[in-house]
């Protein structure tokens, strides 16, 4: 085998895609610095116990292991940074008010996500800690919309769901509560035969409640529906409620759609999750929502909610970056000429400067000025090319 060739959904970015993912991890992260968000880099490899408290199931089977050769103790690779960030919010600040803090860098998973997805995504995210209100989550739907939109998307699509569903419905009944694991996997397959058969000992109104959930997605009119055919348990009413606010707060900056069987992320998740969707691909760009348990498994309650994405998929969507308009430069080490190369650099200007006897081929690049000696021969100017 070449020794060039890399592992299978596993590839080097060359430089005009490069470009395209740095100039939105700059853009995307200077806003949410406007937004008042904290940088913060957490390592790229931790002890797996850690690297796993909080996380799902699913986080598990995604995160590669290995052995530490200094401790002797398995480490992970990490395949999410939301756990890592809800660690350094819980143990390293340790604030008692609220904190927002934003992250980007690379992930890695044991599997490929789709088809043609990286197992090396760049993950981008954002978070906020110590208010359990809906002001918090409304915050992040916002910032997940406007981060699309300054990628160029001005068609997107924001579909909602709420953990708080199924867990007020079945909280009552001992038999679905046991069941827990079970109805989550039926529900996020919509598969109504499989519901009857699991729930036919379960109480009347939980086992009706249950089969109603699987045909109640569409438009925001679902949850007139919803309020009709489930039952009004509190916890069914504030899901509900709240999934009124945050669909209110996207009108016009988004198509809304609502899917109560929607449980994607249910094992991490603890409220109104939700998915936003871009013409292109198939699956969901970015994913939030909350997760106030993880705080919990690190030993210090901590409502949270957030939302990430991966750059990497965003930016494969975008049309190839313009080449940028730069000056061509003579080698040497005249001082006339290191000044006057150094004055257009600081002024912004891509200088290129020809290594003798070669000519420059770049594909970000495009030399349409350069510098010359004026016909006096005591200074540099700029002449059009072309």
């Amino acid at each position: 085998m070449p020794n060039w060739l890399l592992p299978e959904n596993i590839a080097d970015v060359l430089p005009s895609e490069a470009r395209k993912i740095e100039e939105l991890r700059r853009l995307m992260l200077d806003n949410f610095r406007l937004y008042g968000y904290e940088l913060v880099m957490p390592p790229l490899l931790e002890y797996l116990e850690s690297l796993m408290t909080g996380a799902g199931k699913d986080t598990d089977l995604r995160t590669f292991k290995l052995v530490d050769q200094l401790s002797g103790r398995m480490l992970g690779l990490r395949a999410d940074m939301t756990t890592q960030v809800a660690r350094i919010d819980a143990h390293l600040l340790n604030r008692a008010t609220v904190t927002r803090l934003c992250y980007a860098g690379s992930v890695l998973h044991t599997r490929p996500s789709g088809l043609h997805a990286t197992r090396e995504p760049l993950q981008i995210g954002a978070e906020i800690y110590g208010h359990a209100g809906l002001e918090a989550d409304a915050e992040i739907q916002e910032l997940a919309l406007a981060s699309l939109a300054l990628a160029g998307f001005d068609s997107v699509r924001l579909d909602l769901s709420h953990v708080g569903l199924l867990r007020a419905i079945i909280a009552q009944d001992a038999a679905a509560v046991r069941d827990e694991a079970a109805l989550y996997t039926l529900l996020r397959a919509k598969d109504a035969p499989g519901l009857r058969e699991l729930t036919a000992g379960y109480d009347a109104v939980t086992r009706d409640a249950l089969l109603a959930l699987p045909n109640l997605y569409g438009d925001i009119d679902v949850l007139a529906r919803a309020r009709e055919v489930l039952p009004p348990l509190p916890g069914v009413l504030k899901a509900l409620a709240e999934l009124a606010a945050l669909a209110g707060s996207a009108l016009g900056r988004a198509e809304v759609a609502i899917d109560l069987a929607d449980l994607r992320g249910y094992q991490y998740e603890s409220g109104a999750m939700f998915a936003l969707y871009v013409p292109g691909l198939p699956n969901a760009v970015a994913r939030g929502g909350r997760y106030d348990h993880v705080g919990e498994a690190f030993g210090r309650a901590r409502p949270a909610t957030g939302f990430s994405l991966d750059l990497r998929e965003l930016a494969r969507l975008l049309p190839t970056a313009e080449r940028k308009h730069s000056i061509r430069a003579p080698w040497g080490s005249a001082p006339e000429l290191k000044e006057k190369i150094a004055e257009l650099r600081k002024a912004g200007e891509v200088v290129i400067q020809s290594m003798p006897g070669h000519s420059n081929e770049q594909d970000e690049f495009e030399c349409d000025r350069v510098l010359v000696l004026a016909d006096n021969g005591s200074s540099w100017i700029l002449k059009n090319l072309g």
